[in-house]
């Protein structure tokens, strides 16, 4: 990846609404030379999409979650991998070291709903859970979907 790569990145990632001129221009290469730039990079993969931005709070979303899960049969990983995958209040699924299995983030309108997902979701489903450590975000100061394009390792 050079340094052309990673400025089209950083327009794409911050100006995803760009035209290929304005690419271009900031590339110092032609319109149809930029927008073959950022095919490139869609076609290896390093670009996997596109996706709009929007405000939680708009869509009555005004509550955050993070939440450690330890599943205790093992037997049911790839039910409970699935229903994380699918269910559009879990943004986030990773599997993690340390004491859980894997850290969710997720979207509620409060916590009525979030007691809900937990109970209902995961905790009634027969998805293996044993254990689930809920954190609720009182305020964030940063969240972003734009990743470092420093050439630096």
């Amino acid at each position: 990846m050079d340094e052309l790569d990673r400025k089209t990145l950083r327009f794409l990632m911050t100006e995803g609404r760009g035209t290929w001129a304005e690419l271009g221009k900031l590339l110092r290469l032609t319109a149809p030379a930029a927008a073959e730039r950022a095919r490139k990079l869609e076609a290896d993969g390093t670009i996997t999409g596109y996706t709009a931005i929007v405000d939680p709070q708009k869509l009555g979303l005004p509550l955050t979650a993070f939440v450690a899960v330890t599943i205790g049969d093992q037997s049911k990983r790839v039910k409970f991998l699935r229903l994380a995958e699918r269910h559009e209040q879990i943004l986030e699924c990773h599997h993690v070291a340390g004491e859980d299995d894997y850290l969710l983030k997720v979207r509620c309108r409060g916590t009525q709903d979030l007691d809900r997902f937990l109970s209902k979701t995961l905790k009634d489903g027969d998805l293996g859970v044993f254990r689930t450590r809920t954190t609720i975000v009182l305020g964030t100061t940063k969240e972003t979907a734009r990743l470092p394009t420093s050439a630096e390792d």
